[in-house]
């Protein structure tokens, strides 16, 4: 009587288990840094305004440190975070308000 092996194939294959990261290791390894977010807008400035942007630029690139107008932007942006309340107020006063939207061609 002749018996019937199964071919090799036929049984089930065994899946290798995945090594599991030990906590000494995730602990070594420095968390990611997440990008933030970026956020792109337009804005209308008086001429004389953004003629002073440039100037800006202009000056830190005299210091060695040449910068985009995006940068300088953003520095004033946190130096009047860092103003007292009063200071602020007195700073925005100065600016006078001007009509939003598009310039005129003319």
């Amino acid at each position: 009587m002749a018996t019937s092996k199964k071919p090799a194939s036929a049984s089930p294959k065994k899946i290798p288990a995945k090594p599991v990261a030990s906590p000494a290791k995730a602990a070594d390894k420095p968390a990611k840094a997440r990008k933030p977010k970026l956020v792109r807008d337009s804005f209308t400035i008086p001429k004389i305004e953004y003629g002073v942007l440039d100037e800006l630029k202009q000056r830190a690139a005299k210091l060695a440190h040449p910068v985009k107008k995006s940068e300088v932007l953003r520095a004033g942006i946190k130096a009047l975070a860092a103003l007292p309340d009063a200071v602020f107020l007195t700073a925005l006063e100065a600016v006078p308000a001007i009509k939003t939207g598009r310039p005129s061609q003319s």
